[in-house]
């Protein structure tokens, strides 16, 4: 919820810090799970080995960079031309862009589609800013947080809450009142119930 400087060129919330990233994580982190099960099957592995979040979080921002390449490279390919500027709706044709040069540019269309990724809020509370991370955050940062309490029981939760614990993490989860508001609640219940 601080100022945030990602090295990005392409901004898009399932590619930078949703969907894949997440995965990717999760995946470090199952394949940790998956040791001891390796050494029931009869596989000689070494069940005490930790995870280098520095070394996975490297690769993942590093394939996520190679994706976002791909992305302006197949949008100059087909000739489609990219902003990373603030927008804002001058009338239903036209949009006035300006980039970090500050100088406005007016761009007409005949049809403006607005898809915006979603962000995380910051709840205004005191010391939140100085003391607490996004969602979005925990891609980016250089070593594993630690002991980490994981506000909310939304799926974007429970999923960061997820991958941290496979990582090695001592991870709680504050819950308000039910997890997974507005999902099925007999699988939500479940999943409470297995964390």
């Amino acid at each position: 919820m601080g100022t945030r400087r990602y090295p990005i060129y392409h901004k898009g919330t399932c590619v930078n810090v949703g969907c894949i990233p997440k995965k990717l994580f999760h995946y470090a982190g199952l394949l940790g799970e998956s040791k001891e099960d390796l050494h029931a099957a009869g596989w000689d592995v070494h069940t005490g080995a930790t995870n280098s979040w520095q070394a996975v979080s490297e690769k993942i921002q590093n394939y996520i960079r190679s994706l976002n390449f791909g992305y302006r490279k197949k949008l100059n390919t087909e000739k489609i031309k990219y902003y990373n500027k603030l927008a804002r709706l001058l009338s239903p044709h036209e949009i006035e862009l300006v980039g970090n040069d500050n100088v406005p540019e007016v761009v007409k269309a005949k049809y403006i589609l607005i898809a915006t990724g979603g962000r995380p809020a910051d709840p205004g509370i005191p010391g939140g800013k100085e003391h607490s991370i996004s969602s979005d955050d925990i891609f980016w940062l250089k070593k594993n947080p630690g002991k980490t309490l994981v506000v909310g029981a939304s799926y974007i939760a429970l999923e960061c809450g997820g991958f941290l614990h496979a990582l090695g993490t001592d991870v709680t989860i504050m819950v308000r009142s039910i997890f997974l508001r507005g999902f099925d609640q007999q699988i939500a219940n479940k999943i409470g119930e297995y964390m």
